[in-house]
């Protein structure tokens, strides 16, 4: 387990961003990685933290995190990118350095709340003022909240729906509806519990 980074009283909270972002750089455990991503995440859901993390570059972190094989790590990157992105400078950054791709990559997770939090900053990301991003609402990501607003999860249906609703036509809906489902990503509903050890 990762210990507390040892931060002088003084240093006050950009400092201790700063340790964070060191540790999990210089860390070789991946329980102190998940630990300090997860803290990580934490902070960003606090706008007076926002300053820092854009200057600490804890945005990239999450982004790069994005790519990670360890499910937990990429949990907390796109738990960290969705409490980031309702702020403009933010969202522009995400939008500026190629995020879409890899933030709808995570719509295919076997996590959950990966998939959630997916989900919400697509539509984050997708709200006015953000400018054109054609690809948040192509018809593989349509066909993809299709089929999570058939999901038995609740908090998915209705993330879904609302998506369906309030960012796509009409028209887009009903052509994706008339598509063959294997034209989609392929994204499989996630798990709702962790799978079962042997």
């Amino acid at each position: 387990m990762a210990q507390k980074p040892k931060v002088e009283p003084h240093v006050g909270r950009l400092g201790y961003l700063q340790a964070l972002v060191t540790e999990f750089q210089e860390t070789e455990s991946q329980d102190a990685k998940e630990q300090v991503l997860a803290n990580l995440a934490n902070f960003a859901y606090d706008p007076s933290n926002y300053q820092y993390l854009r200057q600490l570059q804890v945005l990239d972190l999450f982004l790069d995190s994005l790519s990670e094989e360890n499910e937990t790590l990429v949990e907390f990157a796109i738990g960290g990118l969705c409490n980031l992105c309702s702020d403009r400078a933010n969202k522009e950054h995400i939008l500026q350095t190629g995020g879409i791709p890899l933030i709808i990559n995570c719509l295919s997770s076997p996590n959950e709340e990966t998939v959630l939090s997916a989900v919400t900053t697509i539509m984050y990301l997708s709200s006015p003022g953000s400018g054109s991003h054609p690809e948040l609402t192509a018809m593989p990501v349509v066909q993809c909240m299709l089929r999570f607003s058939l999901s038995a999860n609740t908090r998915l249906r209705n993330l879904a729906q609302i998506f369906l609703e309030d960012f796509c036509s009409p028209s887009q809906v009903a052509e994706a509806r008339h598509r063959p489902a294997d034209s989609a990503l392929g994204i499989p509903l996630p798990r709702t519990e962790a799978p079962q050890q042997p």
